[in-house]
């Protein structure tokens, strides 16, 4: 889960709190003395440690996607396409990331009005109304953080999930395709994606609310406090809303991405030679030195989701530590029994697997809870992309389905499980019946994975329906596919006019 911008309903939440004051008894014989003014809210802080966590979690975010995840990607395609990985997954960070602070922070974490439960509006749009002074919340009662940090955080979240689609077709998409295609799937896809699952109130604004309702003394005032309530908890994002737990992103960041993925490659077709010639990773060092960034920058897409720097972000580390470790063994020594030897890319490819089953359950599952899920992760990512992808005969080329999409699914259904404090978990985050505090809830498997169920399959449907219509459109217009003769000298050369190696 991640917080919105909730200054604005942050001060409208106090306000909600606010005690009504007698007026003075102090007369003179001129003038009544008029009602004492209530006392102005004092504004919340950040705390520097908190701070400071966030700005590291942002860099370390960063680092997945540069370099980490185009060295990932660019040592598992031929050396001809190198380059052009590397070029694809930079463009589209550095595109995103304009995209972000001009329009794509305000649809994420602002009130869209009549499509609230979709999309955010304009209203931050360019960062109007933002300084160094605003402050939104975390996830306890009376902590915030700087807005630019958190736009910052999130602006990294947005930037790695449409490099992560690149994978899928790899070696054969036009690079003025890719450019289109991914601002229009941020815009439409991403952007509104995060607002459904992300965007909320803020615990302050629950917490005053459910203050002001324990403090009515009569039916008018009752029913009053209660339309408030009912009116902060309605301002959430539709998955929100379900109650869906995704503590950093299974359903935004690797569903989202692995379903548009497969998408992807099944209407551009299969690469030249596909299934007939050798089309092996050229550098597996490359790979290796990716994968290995990768697992140190989740530590801040994982534990720097909780916004703060507190014993949950200490749970949602070392469950990002051995949910990595569990999976990428598990791949190991599956791979090892299935096909006799154990190999440093089905390590790998696990150790990915695992980081992204975690990713919803961090900060909500036990350890030992992540363990298994990453056992699970590994041995069932592992199945899919070898013999389920084998069977079905798609050209996945990085296996972007068989890892994010699979194991998104996996670890967003897993959370609804491992949350529970029956297995290890945190339980689940109640700031109503406790106003001011962070109380667990009731918790009930069946209503919690129900939640996670409609959360997944509105996912899929979302982005699998949306980039199929967003890669037809392209398609229509400039066409996705390289020639038959470009993608046979590698995109390098046909695309950018140079090579990765020169020697």
């Amino acid at each position: 889960m991640k917080l919105r911008n909730a200054l604005a309903l942050g001060m409208g939440g106090a306000a909600l709190a606010l005690l009504m004051i007698e007026p003075s008894l102090a007369q003179t014989p001129a003038v009544e003395a008029a009602p004492a003014a209530a006392p102005a809210a004092p504004a919340l802080v950040p705390n520097k440690g908190d701070t400071a966590w966030m700005l590291v979690s942002s860099a370390l975010v960063l680092l997945m996607t540069l370099p980490g995840l185009a060295l990932f990607y660019g040592g598992l395609v031929r050396t001809k396409n190198m380059l052009s990985v590397l070029t694809q997954v930079f463009a589209i960070a550095c595109i995103v990331c304009l995209l972000w602070v001009f329009f794509g922070y305000s649809m994420a974490f602002t009130n869209g009005g009549g499509l609230n439960d979709y999309v955010g509006g304009f209203s931050k749009a360019f960062l109007k109304g933002v300084d160094g002074n605003s402050t939104v919340a975390t996830f306890s009662n009376g902590v915030v953080i700087p807005e630019y940090v958190y736009i910052c955080f999130q602006m990294t979240f947005a930037m790695i999930t449409p490099g992560l689609i690149v994978g899928a077709f790899a070696e054969r998409m036009k690079f003025s395709a890719l450019v289109v295609f991914m601002i229009l799937w941020a815009t439409l896809i991403y952007f509104p994606m995060a607002h459904m699952v992300w965007y909320w109130g803020g615990p302050d604004a629950v917490g005053n609310a459910a203050k002001a309702l324990a403090a009515a003394t009569d039916e008018a005032s009752k029913k009053a406090a209660q339309d408030a309530l009912d009116a902060v908890n309605a301002d959430a994002g539709l998955i929100f809303k379900w109650g869906a737990l995704d503590f950093a992103g299974g359903t935004v960041v690797h569903i989202n991405a692995g379903i548009a993925g497969l998408v992807g490659c099944l209407m551009l077709g299969k690469r030249i030679g596909y299934g007939r010639d050798l089309l092996a990773p050229h550098s597996l060092t490359m790979t290796a030195i990716g994968a290995s960034l990768l697992w140190v920058g989740w530590f801040g897409f994982n534990a720097g989701s909780n916004l703060e720097s507190n014993g949950t972000t200490g749970l949602a580390m070392i469950n990002t530590f051995v949910a990595t470790a569990a999976a990428a063994l598990s791949w190991l020594f599956v791979e090892w029994l299935l096909k006799g030897k154990p190999s440093l890319l089905g390590m790998l490819s696990g150790a990915i697997a695992g980081l992204v089953a975690v990713t919803p359950a961090a900060g909500f599952a036990g350890p030992m809870g992540s363990v298994v899920l990453g056992l699970v992760a590994g041995a069932l990512c592992f199945i899919m992309c070898s013999t389920v992808k084998n069977a079905l005969g798609y050209d996945d080329s990085l296996d972007v389905f068989g890892v994010h999409c699979v194991g998104g699914i996996l670890g967003a259904l897993a959370t609804g499980i491992l949350v529970s404090q029956d297995f290890g978990g945190a339980g689940l985050p109640d700031y109503t019946s406790k106003p001011g505090e962070l109380a667990v809830g009731a918790y009930d498997m069946t209503t919690q994975m129900l939640a996670q169920a409609k959360a997944v399959g509105f996912t899929i449907l979302w982005s699998g329906i949306g980039s199929a219509i967003l890669y037809k459109l392209v398609d229509l217009t400039i066409g996705l596919r390289v020639t038959q003769d470009e993608e046979r000298e590698g995109l390098d050369i046909a695309d950018h006019g140079e090579r990765a190696y020169n020697y």
